[in-house]
Order: C-alpha cells, then sequence, then structure tokens
C-alpha cells in the first residue's frame, strides 16, 4: 500500500510559520509522503524571497508557482489570482496528491482551492470559520471551507460557524491553532541573543509593530499609518521594531511609510522585511506589547502573556483574550492603549489571560486525522442543515 501523499501549499512567511510544525509531522511519519508548493511571496525579492528559508529548514520544495505579487493594484491581484489558478492546477496535475492542506483565507489559498476542487483533490482546510470583517479574507476564507472537505478550526466557536455554513460536524475538528505550537517547540532565544542578531539595544523595552492593509476599508491606508507612527512618537524612551507588510492590496505604500519613519529615526526604530519565526516570537515575547492589526496579535501574543494592542477593523470578528485591547485608527485612541498595555495593573493580568485557543499540539491533531481520513467518497459534499428556529 502506498503512503499517503499530503500536499501543503504556502504562500507568505507568516503562514509557513503557522505550517512548520505540521510539515515536520507529515515528513517524520513512515506512511505519509511531503510535497511542498511554494507561492506568492515566498518567491519574491521584494518579500525578502523566504523560500531560501524553508530550504534552509530542510525542506524539499516540489514547485515553484511564481504568481508576480508585485503589483498590488486591484487589477494586479486578480492577475496574480489568475497566474495562481493556472500554476496550481499544473503543480498538482505533476504531484497527483491525496490530499491538498491550506491554511487561511489569501488569494494565493483560493487559487490552490479552486485548482485541487477542479482536480478532484481532498482539500484540508485549516482556520476556517473565523470572522475578519475588515478584509476580503473574510470572504475568501468562507468560500475555501465551501470547497474543503476537512475543516481544522482553532476554536469551538468556529467549528460552530464551519457547520453553520453547510459543513458536515463530523468532518469539522477543534485542534487549537498552530501558532501556539511554534511558542511550546521552537527554542525560542534570550534578549541578549535577539539584540545580538539584530543589531539592536533592547534592554530598555521596546514595540513589535506589525501592521498590514485593511482591504475592505475605503479610508486612505497611508493616513492611518500615520496615525500610529504619530501614536508612537509619545513613547520616545520605547525603541520600535516594524516588521514586514503583507502582500496585499495597498501594501506598497505603507511599506514605503514605514521606511520613511525608520530613515528619520535610525536610532530608535527598525524596521525587518522579515524576521523568520525564531526572531519574530523571540521579540514578542520580549515586547512591552505588539501593536498593530496582525492576526499574532490575536492569537500567539496572549498565549505568551504580552499584551497587545490592535488598531481598527482587520481583526474584528476573531475571539480575544482579555490582553487584547482594541482601539480605533487614531493616534490618540492607539496612544492611550498603549499606555493602559504598559500600565503594571495590567502586564499582571495578561499573564493569567486564557488563551481561547488551546495549548499547543495542534499539528499532530491535524496530522493524525489527514492521516486516517477515510477519502472514499469524500468528494461528494452533503450540505448540513442546522435545525429551523422560529
Amino acid at each position: 500500500m502506498s503512503n499517503r501523499k499530503i500536499c501543503v501549499v504556502t504562500g507568505t512567511r507568516a503562514e509557513y510559520g503557522l505550517l512548520f510544525w505540521l510539515m515536520k509531522e507529515i515528513s517524520a511519519d513512515a506512511d505519509m509522503d511531503l510535497q511542498l508548493v511554494v507561492t506568492g511571496a515566498h518567491l519574491a525579492p521584494q518579500f525578502g524571497e523566504t523560500v531560501t528559508i524553508i530550504e534552509d529548514d530542510g525542506f524539499t520544495v516540489h514547485e515553484r508557482v511564481d504568481i508576480e505579487v508585485g503589483d498590488d493594484t486591484p487589477v494586479g491581484v486578480a492577475r496574480s489570482l489568475g497566474l495562481a489558478v493556472i500554476g496550481m492546477g499544473e503543480a498538482f496535475d505533476r504531484l497527483r496528491p491525496d490530499i491538498v492542506v491550506v491554511l487561511g483565507d489569501r488569494y494565493e489559498i483560493l487559487a490552490a482551492a479552486s485548482a485541487a476542487m477542479i482536480a478532484r483533490i481532498p482539500i484540508a482546510h485549516i482556520h476556517g470559520g473565523e470572522a475578519t470583517e475588515g478584509l476580503i479574507d473574510e470572504a475568501i476564507r468562507h468560500s475555501v471551507t465551501k470547497m474543503a472537505h476537512l475543516h481544522f478550526v482553532s476554536a469551538d466557536e468556529y467549528r460552530n460557524r464551519v457547520i453553520q455554513l453547510g459543513e458536515r460536524p463530523e468532518r469539522v475538528f477543534t485542534v487549537g491553532a498552530p501558532g501556539i505550537d511554534n511558542i511550546v517547540n521552537l527554542g525560542l532565544l534570550s534578549l541578549a541573543k535577539l539584540g545580538q542578531d539584530l543589531d539592536l539595544d533592547l534592554t530598555d523595552g521596546f514595540f513589535l509593530v506589525t501592521y498590514h492593509p485593511v482591504t475592505l476599508s475605503n479610508e486612505d491606508p497611508v493616513a492611518a499609518v500615520k496615525e500610529l507612527l504619530s501614536a508612537l512618537d509619545e513613547f520616545p524612551d520605547y525603541r520600535v521594531i516594524i516588521t514586514g507588510v503583507n502582500a496585499d492590496p495597498g501594501q506598497d505604500i505603507i511599506s514605503r511609510t514605514f521606511s520613511k519613519y525608520a530613515k528619520a529615526n535610525p536610532d530608535r526604530v527598525s524596521i525587518h522585511t522579515s524576521l523568520g519565526q525564531i526572531h519574530y516570537l523571540s521579540a514578542m515575547k520580549y515586547a512591552a506589547c505588539v501593536i498593530g492589526n496582525s492576526s499574532s496579535g490575536i492569537i500567539e501574543a496572549p498565549a505568551m502573556g504580552v499584551p497587545t494592542v490592535n488598531i481598527g477593523d482587520r481583526q474584528r470578528g476573531r475571539v480575544r483574550a482579555g490582553s487584547v485591547i482594541d482601539c480605533a485608527e487614531k493616534s490618540a485612541d492607539i496612544a492611550d492603549a498603549i499606555r493602559k498595555a504598559t500600565a503594571e495593573y495590567f502586564l499582571n493580568s495578561t499573564k493569567t489571560a486564557v488563551s481561547p485557543f488551546g495549548n499547543g499540539g495542534a499539528s499532530k491533531r491535524i496530522k493524525g486525522q489527514l492521516k486516517r481520513a477515510d477519502l472514499s467518497g469524500i468528494l461528494m459534499k452533503r450540505f448540513h442543515n442546522l435545525p429551523v428556529t422560529t
């Protein structure tokens, strides 16, 4: 009997970090073969060409699907989406996997799921059922749910939502967030080693800033970033580490605004296209607080007992721990939230905040289900109707 071939698709550094331990689990199983398709920002120099990190980690890249992510206009993204569907279809035809694994809600993932659906390959979807009302990702995520056959969600509330979308309960598994596995499994750096690697003096305290485009907003993204930077100016005693911006519409102007700010404040601000998982999570561990609108502030930071200042609507709708402070995209509101996050009473409360996304082990649970799932007849999906209430 041949090994079950599991094809994992990844398009960004953040997504790869969430898939890392699942890929390790699959690779280590004698009854499973890992296939890896790399696409999107991984192949783009302007985003750090992070495919090299994947290879340095010891993984074999079986297919590279270049979707030319440099143009972040709506037309450019639509073109990249089309290239992704074509490239994924050709890659799956060569690899012939038994299951395609996708995570999240980016347009590359929509393309991979679409190509796998057409090729009649079962799809396993991670992090479905969530809500991010400020993003096009919201529609993409639920669309991928309807294409997928196995669902691995991070919290029970999300499991209920996937079932509400008509998916069969016996194929929806609450496994926790794979990102927690990085915190549990990775050997994070000491503060001294982190500072040495980044060539920064971090001993006097710093903020970790991760801010991405709000793709459904009609507001000027530069105006929102300038509000954030204005708020950061009110805390001159803290250094600021800014991480790279996602390859979404609006990323170019946001990146240039951050770069200009870093150049104007070279002794206090540093910007990094890609920190990598170990450096990013190590920075999170020691940060005075995490600031921005990334899901890592919602999922990983609370699990590490670090307060989060979550700005704007990008993560609106997600389950939150008590260590997350939501604020508007106005400098005064952001500054007030930072003051609260760095207050001693709040810092003490974050140490006991309960993460709604589990305590690790998600990757092992997902691998187990991928290994033993009965794939016979799985492509024929029957809509699961909920009881009608009046």
